[in-house]
């Protein structure tokens, strides 16, 4: 049995319709001290690889969309950003007076580019996220376009290596006929993040991906679910995308977007989409990673040969015997471990970290406290 919905004329144009959007938003708290609100973790390079997690994105991007890229992300990181991504244009920098959730970010996107041309078929991936290899995923996005050309909101749904409770799943159904799309598949269903036993049934079973929250969609469908299940909203984004490109924009941002509700992407899009049957899936054969923890950046960053210890920084001065782990120094003080084993540090001018790998996802709560107890110059 299969889905299908009417084909379009030329499918040859669909490529010419892609807009890329990158919503750079979050701060990484679980990635403190080296990520902070005015250097978020995807200014920096995690990998590396001698770019920041943001210019690896658009460089992914930048081959299907041309200079059709959208960034959005906080007022306060303009100047980085714009360092960043010098070939972002004035019209498609898009800046937040204040964190509103992805549903704010990507929706105004969405609001901007349907008035500019409701043809758009917006693809949104954030900036933090480590990909390999890029011809794989690009394959997959190509997939996605044409399926969103269809008349879906697509996903591309990360095959699973592990029973993950750290992420949300989605649950494909039957396959699509898509010209262009071999592989798409419509969406049952999202899932929250399950525990270990549920995991382990989603893996075994072959129909469940991980969320990694990349969607491809027309723009004027992503609305007409954003108008019904979040009117308020949506009312808000599209009086601020009427005022965008006209001299009223300063105005009616300052005065709309501080009222606008909070609320993920997942909740007021995708999930009620997929319930109305308006969701397809790409499965992406990539790897991927959030970069969620510092238990993350020591996997992306393998330790030197003939040791257990990664190490970065420039000019990082670590002494280690018997030491297994990862040390992030941005200082040049000398770091001596001995005897110690899945230890994680982390060393700043004004701050010091250390934990563990299996702690690592518990570094949220330290800035949770600093920020109750009032030292938010360190955050």
């Amino acid at each position: 049995m299969s889905n299908e919905k009417p084909q379009a004329a030329n499918t040859s144009a669909v490529l010419d319709r892609f807009y890329g959007v990158i919503p750079a938003g979050g701060v990484g708290t679980r990635l403190w001290p080296l990520s902070r609100a005015a250097a978020p973790k995807f200014l920096h390079d995690l990998t590396g690889s001698g770019s920041t997690l943001i210019r690896a994105t658009y460089e992914r991007l930048s081959p299907l969309s041309g200079d059709r890229v959208m960034v959005v992300t906080g007022a306060v990181h303009r100047q980085a950003v714009r360092q960043q991504l010098p070939e972002i244009s004035n019209k498609n920098l898009v800046l937040e007076l204040e964190p509103k959730d992805s549903a704010a970010a990507i929706g105004l996107a969405a609001a901007i580019l349907y008035k500019r041309d409701p043809q758009i078929i917006m693809g949104s991936f954030a900036a933090d996220q480590v990909i390999a290899p890029v011809e794989v995923f690009q394959a997959a996005v190509r997939e996605a376009v044409h399926t969103a050309a269809q008349g879906y909101i697509v996903t591309i749904g990360i095959e699973p290596t592990h029973p993950s409770t750290g992420f949300g799943y989605i649950r494909a159904g039957d396959q699509l006929r898509v010209a262009g799309a071999p592989s798409a598949r419509s969406v049952v269903e999202f899932v929250e993040k399950p525990s270990a036993e549920v995991a382990r049934t989603y893996l075994d079973s072959g129909s469940y991906s991980w969320n990694a929250g990349m969607f491809v969609a027309p723009v004027d469908l992503m609305l007409k679910h954003l108008e019904a299940s979040e009117p308020v909203l949506y009312s808000g984004l599209m009086e601020i995308a009427d005022a965008w490109d006209t001299t009223r924009r300063r105005e009616v941002v300052r005065r709309i977007w501080p009222t606008l509700p909070k609320i993920a992407i997942d909740y007021a899009v995708a999930e009620p989409a997929a319930a109305a049957g308006d969701v397809a899936m790409i499965p992406g054969a990539f790897s991927w990673d959030d970069v969620g923890d510092f238990a993350a950046i020591g996997r992306l960053n393998p330790a030197a040969e003939n040791s257990d210890l990664t190490v970065m920084g420039e000019g990082a001065r670590v002494y280690s015997e018997n030491a297994s782990g990862i040390v992030v120094s941005d200082t040049k003080r000398v770091i001596a471990l001995i005897g110690i084993e899945d230890v994680v540090i982390v060393d700043t001018p004004d701050a010091l970290l250390v934990t563990t790998k299996e702690h690592a996802q518990e570094v949220k709560k330290a800035v949770e406290h600093l920020k109750a107890s009032g030292d938010t110059d360190v955050l």
